[in-house]
């Protein structure tokens, strides 16, 4: 994803010019950043139903739309979105350790591991099909499989998606995920699943974390308690699926004009997600630390996807919202549809 805040000082600029000119361009919309986060966190601690990141991109949607924001913020909401995202993303590495993983049922992990594969290529063939953009079918697709608007990011981030496309698929992932929230409660009596199964399809199918835990809790602590291993299970896939979309791209560039500026094989943030995981899982790290670092990773991502909603335009996503509407309804629908077929065959 591009940004424009790029310096301007002359070549032979002290570094107190250079700095000075770095606060001057980034320091306006860096604040402004600060503030809706601030605000993002605090409706979130009090409605904790809604996530403090789906509040962030929707609170700098409107500041945007409504003309509270102009070209002076830009350079520092753009520059928070590239930067606070990857390190957000490192930082989710410390909600997983693999002793939960493995301390799920095969028949489960089964479960995650179908509804993944099977959302993810789903989603490209229905993107492709109905004739959504590459770049919206690309990160709903990866948003809706692992862990929604903060996966979706981090694929952007290795991707030659737009900033439409990004603001597209995080608008959807609040959208679905919301209904979900609503939806799947009501159908636990009617499909017959006890807690765990319940639980196991509300942490596969669903797509943000606190969208899953609001989901989940309907059913009670059981189902909760599931829900929330199964859906940092998904979590931990974005390392892989990052990784091998950079390596597929970087064979396809192979030999092209830009192939200077092919992605790395493995982006650093992903060994830093992938490192922190490790981190976790050796237990070396006190609770306080971990609840620190929880709320650490909710600022950064809610600091990263303010400064995404900045840049939302709501003419362009109303010119394109009823391919992507009909790209998020069957990705929905794809993830609700095989892990409740997993469920049944594999638990």
């Amino acid at each position: 994803m591009s940004t424009s805040s790029t310096l301007t000082t002359p070549p032979d600029a002290s570094p107190r010019e250079r700095a000075a000119d770095a606060v001057r361009r980034f320091g306006p919309g860096l604040a402004v950043v600060v503030v809706g986060v601030a605000i993002s966190y605090v409706i979130s601690s009090t409605v904790p139903a809604i996530s403090a990141l789906t509040i962030a991109v929707v609170l700098g949607a409107i500041a945007r739309n409504v003309g509270l924001l102009g070209g002076w913020a830009l350079p520092g909401t753009s520059l928070a979105t590239k930067k606070l995202l990857r390190v957000g993303v490192v930082f989710l590495g410390l909600q997983l350790a693999v002793s939960q993983i493995l301390g799920l049922d095969p028949g489960i992990l089964l479960v995650v591991l179908l509804t993944v594969s099977c959302t993810f290529a789903g989603t490209v063939f229905l993107g492709r099909k109905i004739g959504a953009s590459r770049g919206t079918t690309l990160l709903v697709a990866t948003g809706f499989s692992i862990c929604g608007a903060s996966a979706a990011a981090a694929m952007d981030a290795v991707s030659d998606s737009e900033e439409e496309d990004l603001a597209t698929a995080v608008a959807l992932v609040t959208i679905f995920g919301g209904l979900a929230i609503f939806v799947l409660p009501a159908l636990q009596a009617p499909l017959g699943l006890p807690d765990t199964s319940y639980g196991v399809w509300s942490g596969a199918s669903v797509h943000e974390v606190a969208q899953v835990v609001a989901a989940a809790s309907a059913a009670g602590p059981t189902a909760l308690a599931v829900a929330t291993v199964v859906k940092l299970t998904r979590v931990v896939l974005l390392a892989p699926l990052i990784a091998g979309y950079s390596v597929v791209r970087r064979r396809r560039e192979r030999g092209s004009v830009q192939e200077g500026k092919r992605p790395p094989l493995v982006p650093l943030f992903v060994l830093g997600f992938i490192a922190m995981v490790a981190l976790r899982s050796v237990n070396v790290l006190p609770t306080g630390v971990l609840d620190g670092a929880h709320v650490l990773t909710t600022l950064l991502l809610a600091g990263a996807l303010f400064g995404l909603g900045t840049s939302v335009h709501l003419a362009s996503l109303i010119r394109t919202g009823g391919r992507a509407v009909l790209l998020g309804a069957g990705s929905t629908l794809i993830a609700a549809c095989i892990s409740l077929l997993g469920i049944a065959l594999f638990t």
